[in-house]
């Protein structure tokens, strides 16, 4: 992969990369709605993310090239830049107009990128591409940047820059990530642990339902109204802050401070499933698969029957995966509506998953997933130059 970068980077700018980057995407273990809501997340760094090659010129100007899009734009240095349209080098731009807005003095760069997350599938390509984007500026210029820095600056690029109003979680996890460890993360302190993970003889499965989420962003605002909802009754006898300042048990006792019986649904699938990410770090911290799957399974269903973000095609992979005895536990990942599932299968028997899990799956929804086979992998970093 790396050889061909580089010649692709040669034939483009007609000279040799400096320097190469790598980026990955991530996925969410466990623990989903959960990041607006003050509590613990666990995602992982995946296999799959976004290469980029660099170079300097003279010329003052920023030449962005993909190998996954037809579509290339030069930029002149200058003291700030707007989002125009819908390209996808808007995300570097808003990158380079972070570092210049702060007052960081930038040259002129050539700019290869090349991504080899599935596009549309909710394994954050964009947070893949804003930090490799940022810790490549903060390299090459010596900005001063910590690691967590570029995270915010890369969130905040997203927000402000592009539009999309996420959490931290992608950026932190694509920026931090380590191999064979998850990480557990408070959403609200940005405290974290770096959990023992190592899958053993299991891969992780990425299953692509191949929908479109045109309802995500709809019903993800309503969701986040309904947990404020849920929070506010809450607060009438506990000083809290968030929901997931309380537990399960906690919930029991006040539930009757909510009167909306959707509310409470949505309540006790974000306090539950914030328990559910404690366990889980136990569970992997001791090598147990079989019980961090049950609470993968546990997942899917709660997101399903309480917070009511599945869908069908998320379900029949779950559906799916727990008849096949290869797998040890499978859950829709990221905000739900499509999007993607993970199933954690193993090794020598993915290959058999694939062909039983499309086959069923087309047959019930009309047409095939798209799937993945992944491993736990490190965050960003800067790639050894020489070509191998």
């Amino acid at each position: 992969m790396k050889n061909t970068l580089h010649q692709e980077f040669n034939k483009i700018f007609n000279k040799e990369a400096d320097n190469a980057y790598f980026s990955p995407g991530r996925v969410n273990l466990i623990g989903e709605h959960i990041d607006y809501n003050g509590g613990l997340v666990m995602p992982c760094a995946i296999t799959f993310g976004t290469y980029l090659l660099t170079s300097p010129n003279d010329d003052g100007v920023f030449r962005f090239r993909s190998l996954n899009f037809a579509e290339k734009q030069d930029v002149p240095l200058q003291k700030s830049y707007v989002k125009k349209g819908e390209h996808w080098f808007n995300f570097p731009i808003g990158v380079i107009n972070s570092f210049v807005t702060e007052g960081h003095e930038l040259k002129g760069l050539d700019m290869l990128f090349y991504g080899d997350i599935p596009i549309g599938s909710g394994l954050s390509s964009s947070a893949s591409i804003e930090v490799v984007t940022s810790f490549a500026l903060n390299d090459i210029f010596s900005s001063g940047y910590s690691k967590l820095d570029l995270v915010k600056l890369s969130k905040s690029v997203e927000n402000n820059f592009i539009g999309v109003n996420c959490g931290i979680m992608d950026q932190f996890a694509v920026a931090f990530g380590e191999k064979n460890k998850a990480l557990m993360l408070n959403c609200d302190t940005l405290d974290y642990e770096a959990v023992d993970s190592n899958l053993g003889d299991y891969v992780l499965a990425i299953i692509n339902t191949n929908k479109p989420r045109k309802l995500a962003e709809s019903k993800y605002n309503e969701r986040v109204q309904e947990c404020h909802t849920a929070l506010t009754a809450l607060q009438q006898e506990l000083n809290i802050n968030h929901l997931c300042d309380i537990d399960t048990e906690t919930l029991k006792k006040y539930q009757h401070l909510i009167t909306d019986a959707v509310v409470l649904k949505r309540a006790k699938h974000v306090i539950e499933e914030n328990d559910r990410v404690k366990l889980a770090a136990s569970a992997l911290a001791n090598n147990d698969l079989a019980a961090f799957g049950k609470l993968m399974y546990a997942s899917h269903d709660s997101l399903r029957d309480l917070y009511e973000v599945s869908g069908i095609e998320l379900d029949t992979v779950a559906e799916y995966s727990k008849t096949n005895p290869n797998v040890a536990g499978a859950r829709m990942t990221g905000a739900g509506f499509g999007g993607c599932a993970i199933a954690l299968v193993k090794g020598d028997a993915f290959e058999d998953y694939s062909k039983g899990v499309t086959e069923y799956y087309t047959d019930k929804i009309g047409y095939p997933p798209s799937v993945y086979s992944s491993l736990i992998g490190n965050g960003v970093g800067l790639l050894n130059v020489a070509v191998s």
